[in-house]
C-alpha cells in the first residue's frame, strides 16, 4: 500500500470513528457548555459606562493596572491576543475529516454544534482582555491591533494534518496549557495588587478547564473505540510538538521573533514554562491510560513505548533552559 493511500485509509477512518461520536458530543454540548443567557459577559468584569461614575470607575481601574509589571502585561496581551483569533480556529476546526462533511454552520450535528458553542464561550475571553487593556492604559493598542490583524492574516495551523484525531490530542493540550497560562497570569496580578484581573484571569482559566475536560473526554471515548489509531495520533502530535496557536502572529511582519520573544517572557516569569509542557504530557498519558493500554498492534506498542517516556524526557530538558534575558515588547505603552 502507498503512503498516500494509507494516509487516506486512516483518516476515513477515523473519521468514521468521529462520526460515530455525534451523540456523545451533543450530550457533552448540553452538560458542559453554557447558554448564552447564563454566561458571564465581558461587562460583568469592567467598568459600567451607563453610569455616573464610569470615568471614577476606569480611573480606579488605571490605578490598579499602573502596579503590574510590564512582563506581566506582557503575557496579558500575548493571552489576549491567542484568543482574539477565534476565527481560525472554528474554520479549522470544521474543516477536520468527519466533523463537518455537510459544510453547514447551521448543522445541528454535535460535532457542529460544538465548534459553535466552544467558540462562542472562547470568544468572550479577548473581548474582555482586550477591553481591559484598552481602559487600563498600559498597552500600545495599535501595535497590539497590529498582532491580532497579522494573526488571523497568517491563518492558523497545528500540523494536524486534518486529522480529527490529531486535532483533539492537540486541543486537549492546548486548553490545558492555556487554562495553565490564564491561571498563573492572575496569580501574578493578585500579588501585584490588582485583584479584579486576578479574578478575570481564574474565570478565563475556569472556562479554559470546562472545555480541557471536554476536549479530553472526547478521546478518551476514541481511545475505547480505537485505541491504536489514537495512541498512534498522539505519537505523532507529540513528534512535531505541539505549537502554540500564536505562533504566527509576526510571521511577515518588522519583527518576525515576537512569538519567541513572547514565550520567553513567559517561561522567566513562570506563567508558561517547559516544566508545564512536560507536566502537561505526563497529565495527558495518565488520564488515556497509554502506558497500560493492552492488545496493540505492533506500531501502536512502539508508539506507547514512546509516549510512556516522554514527560521525563521534556522534564530533562525543562531543567536545562536558561532564564532568557530582560526582553520589552512593543506592546507596551511607553
Amino acid at each position: 500500500m502507498k503512503k498516500s493511500d494509507n494516509i487516506n485509509y486512516e483518516l476515513e477512518k477515523n473519521a468514521e470513528v468521529i462520526s460515530q461520536l455525534n451523540d456523545f458530543v451533543t450530550e457533552t454540548v448540553g452538560t458542559t457548555l453554557m447558554d448564552p443567557d447564563d454566561c458571564w459577559q465581558p461587562t460583568d468584569f469592567l467598568p459600567d459606562m451607563t453610569q455616573p461614575d464610569a470615568l471614577d470607575q476606569v480611573k480606579i481601574l488605571r490605578e490598579r493596572a499602573a502596579v503590574i509589571p510590564d512582563t506581566i502585561i506582557t503575557s496579558l496581551i500575548g493571552n489576549m491576543i491567542t484568543e482574539e483569533a477565534l476565527p481560525s480556529y472554528q474554520t479549522y476546526f470544521n474543516m477536520l475529516e468527519g466533523v463537518n462533511e455537510e459544510g453547514s454552520l447551521t448543522s445541528d450535528k454535535g460535532w457542529v454544534q460544538w465548534t459553535k458553542a466552544w467558540t462562542a464561550e472562547e470568544n468572550r475571553h479577548g473581548d474582555l482582555l482586550n477591553k481591559y487593556l484598552y481602559l487600563s492604559g498600559r498597552a500600545d493598542m495599535r501595535q497590539v491591533e497590529q498582532t491580532i490583524h497579522r494573526l488571523i492574516y497568517n491563518g492558523f495551523d497545528p500540523r494536524s494534518e486534518k486529522d480529527p484525531y490529531q486535532a483533539i490530542v492537540y486541543t486537549s493540550f492546548q486548553e490545558r496549557a492555556t487554562k495553565i497560562s490564564h491561571v498563573n497570569t492572575g496569580k501574578l496580578a493578585d500579588k501585584a495588587g490588582d485583584h479584579v484581573l486576578g479574578k478575570i484571569c481564574k474565570q478565563i482559566a475556569g472556562d479554559e478547564a470546562r472545555h480541557e475536560k471536554a476536549y479530553k473526554s472526547f478521546m478518551s471515548e476514541i481511545m475505547k473505540i480505537d485505541p491504536n489509531g489514537a495512541i498512534l495520533a498522539f505519537e505523532k502530535m507529540m513528534r512535531k510538538q505541539i505549537v502554540m496557536p500564536a505562533v504566527l502572529m509576526a510571521k511577515g511582519g518588522n519583527n518576525p521573533s515576537l512569538f519567541d520573544q513572547f514565550s520567553a517572557i513567559t517561561q522567566k516569569v513562570g506563567i508558561y514554562t517547559g516544566w508545564d509542557y512536560a507536566r502537561i504530557i505526563d497529565h495527558l498519558v495518565k488520564l488515556w491510560n497509554i502506558e497500560t493500554a493492552t492488545g496493540l498492534n505492533d506500531v501502536a506498542a512502539k508508539a506507547q513505548e514512546y509516549l510512556s517516556g516522554l514527560s521525563s524526557r521534556y522534564m530533562r530538558l525543562a531543567d536545562r533552559m536558561k532564564t532568557p534575558d530582560e526582553i520589552s515588547l512593543a506592546w507596551i505603552s511607553k
